[in-house]
């Protein structure tokens, strides 16, 4: 007579004679329903077919059984937890810092690497730093934050609008979709050595 125990706690799935419970509940490879059989029966049935018997959800009364061929079924099982894993995309908050009387080709500079952050699926936060005097012209800084999400409508758009914050004014923006409907894959760059939080200043 089969004992009932607790499941396993080695890494894997329990199969064949080492699925150590009374009943099972058994689906077959092409995922028709056999019901709840005693285990030495669905392990005939298992052999019957040469197959093996696989515990696929083993916290359930009475665990659930398949009756499959175990290393296809682990190949497969694999694969699927690569393409979730590849799915799978960390989001990180760049910072650019900026004047609000910041130059031209600073601007431009500037832009390209928040640009190339938002294709790579990454938040970004703009700080606007005002000083002393500056203080008496927030609408220009404003403005010049209006104008950055305008021009990178393409690749971002706005999370968060303009806010202030102290003497510093933010702005975030996130990646919009790609034509695939995905942010682009992460690729290492100059801009974007690490996934800390990266900052460019004036």
């Amino acid at each position: 007579m089969i004992r009932e125990r607790a499941p396993s706690r080695e890494r894997g799935p329990r199969i064949n004679e080492r699925i150590g419970v009374r009943e099972v509940r058994v689906i077959l490879e092409d995922g028709q329903q056999l019901g709840v059989l005693q285990t030495r029966d669905a392990l005939a049935k298992a052999k019957e077919l040469g197959l093996d018997l696989v515990e696929v959800a083993p916290t359930e009364r009475p665990p659930v059984c398949r009756i499959v061929d175990f290393g296809k079924w682990k190949y497969e099982q694999a694969k699927k937890a690569k393409v979730a894993r590849k799915r799978q995309h960390q989001v990180v908050v760049k910072e650019i810092k900026m004047r609000p009387k910041i130059e031209t080709h600073d601007y431009e500079f500037k832009k390209r690497h928040i640009e190339e952050f938002l294709s790579q699926g990454d938040k970004v936060k703009i700080t606007l730093m005002f000083r002393g005097r500056e203080m008496a012209h927030l609408d220009l800084g404003r403005s010049l934050l209006d104008q950055l999400a305008t021009d990178l409508e393409d690749v971002g758009k706005v999370e968060a609008p303009p806010r202030q914050e102290g003497r510093n004014m933010v702005l975030l923006l996130m990646p919009v979709a790609t034509s695939k409907g995905k942010a682009s894959k992460r690729q290492p760059s100059a801009a974007a050595s690490s996934d800390r939080p990266a900052t460019e200043s004036t």
